[in-house]
């Protein structure tokens, strides 16, 4: 599992904080970790880009979302943008798109459809794709986040594909975050299949 942070301030540091210590306690007790974790907290774009298209379970990006002009994950100040536009671009060039199970676009706004499509430019295979429809703050991040491991490291191998179990885990951390806050989720689950400009570039 990779979990990317591009945000890099109080909020942010918090919401990876209480995923990290979520992701480690999994792990409490175990000859064998559950769970293989690798912390990317970089504003390099050359090991930014390396990090989303690592082989991973679960790629879980940590940044600002934003759409005014193309889908992208922004550092606070602003000093870090990465479009998907330009992963795609990028992807095809070394014939390597994202190649993971599961994404969490932790981020506002980020499971809009405008969202999905650029995705779906930039994927190697078939992914459950976990966005928000609304702006979130550290909170809600971590309220769902620890909800969503706890749920998808129990159920690990019982008959179901990574992308399934990465599914299932965000449905039950949806409904888990509505019993919890009283709130409606504002992270929303789907699968993702690659486009046709997808299979043509990295098929």
């Amino acid at each position: 599992m990779s979990l990317l942070d591009l945000g890099l301030d109080s909020s942010f540091d918090a919401a990876m904080t209480f995923v990290q210590s979520t992701l480690q306690n999994i792990n409490t007790g175990c000859e064998e970790p559950i769970v293989d974790i690798d912390f990317v907290r970089s504003r390099d774009p050359d090991t930014v880009l390396s990090a989303f298209t690592a082989s991973c379970d679960v790629l879980h990006v940590m940044a600002h979302g934003d759409h005014s002009v193309t889908p992208t994950f922004s550092s606070t100040d602003g000093k870090v943008e990465i479009s998907l536009e330009h992963l795609g671009e990028v992807a095809a060039e070394q014939s390597k798109g994202i190649s993971t199970s599961a994404i969490i676009a932790d981020g506002c706004k980020t499971g809009t459809g405008v969202w999905q499509k650029a995705v779906r430019d930039c994927l190697q295979g078939e992914v459950t794709y976990i966005g928000t429809s609304a702006i979130i703050g550290w909170h809600e991040s971590g309220v769902f986040c620890s909800a969503f491991y706890g749920a998808l490291f129990r159920n690990r191998g019982r008959g179901m594909t990574p992308a399934e179990q990465a599914k299932d885990a965000a449905d039950r951390a949806i409904h888990a975050y509505t019993l919890l806050t009283n709130k409606n989720c504002p992270f929303k689950v789907t699968t993702l299949k690659p486009s046709q400009r997808a299979r043509t570039l990295l098929g």
